[in-house]
This record gives C-alpha cells, structure tokens and sequence, in this order.
C-alpha cells in the first residue's frame, strides 16, 4: 500500500478550492472552481484532494452528510514551509485568522504557526529548528 492522497469532504467547494489555489497558493494538479473534485501539490503531485461532500452518497448506500463542528479536531493538514514567519505575514496579509502566532516547538524540533480552512479543518504549517549546538 502506498498513500495516494489527503481528501476532505467539504460543502463550499469553492471557497476551499480559492483558499488552497489562492490564499495558500498551492498548485492545482487537477480540477477547476465550480467543479467537485480539485487535486493540490503537498509535496506529493496530488496529495491534498478536496471533494463535494454530497456526492459521498453517490458512492456509499445511505451515506448522510453531516455538517457538524466538533470541539475535537480528528486530523490536521500539515505542511512544510521554508520560512513560517514569512509564511505567517503574506497570509494574513491574505486574510487567514490563525489560531496562534508564529512559536518554537524545541521538543519537537519545529517551529509552527496554525490556522483553519473555510471549512474549520486545521493546518499547521512548519519549518525545522537548526539544531542545537
């Protein structure tokens, strides 16, 4: 087995799909706006997928879509940066709300900054710490 691909289920296609393509500028590897399936480049060509959660009944017999929130976030996007400070300016610069400012994780050996998708799924960006002398 081999992992092809990150896919969230989202309601507004569309504001996720400028959200990643615009606001995070990552490449669109397949998919347009007002479509319901668009693939972005994380490093893997097509490894963050978004998908128009109503059509999921399409596929699986009974499947009901549930707009929730949960108090408990069940997974995160994380990705790789070169510099998280500058990633941090140019989005707000673009709009994003993050959750926290830019802070050192010394025990994990990153530096990381969070924020939310338009559909509340939660992203963290980060870079690696040099290593300590």
């Amino acid at each position: 087995m081999k992992l092809n691909n990150i896919r969230l289920f989202v309601h507004n296609f569309d504001a996720c799909f400028t959200f990643y393509k615009d606001t995070l500028g990552l490449e669109c590897t397949w998919g347009h706006l007002g479509e319901n399936y668009a693939s972005f480049n994380i490093g893997l060509p097509s490894g963050l997928a978004i998908f128009s959660a109503e059509l999921m009944s399409d596929a699986i017999p009974g499947y009901v879509v549930k707009k929730t929130k949960t108090s408990v976030d069940k997974m995160s996007i994380i990705i790789q940066v070169d510099n998280v400070d500058e990633s941090y300016r140019s989005l707000q610069e673009k709009g994003v709300k993050f959750l926290n400012a830019p802070i050192d994780m010394q025990a994990w050996g990153i530096r990381v900054v969070h924020f939310r998708d338009p559909e509340n799924n939660l992203i963290e960006l980060f870079q690696e710490l040099p290593p300590s002398s």
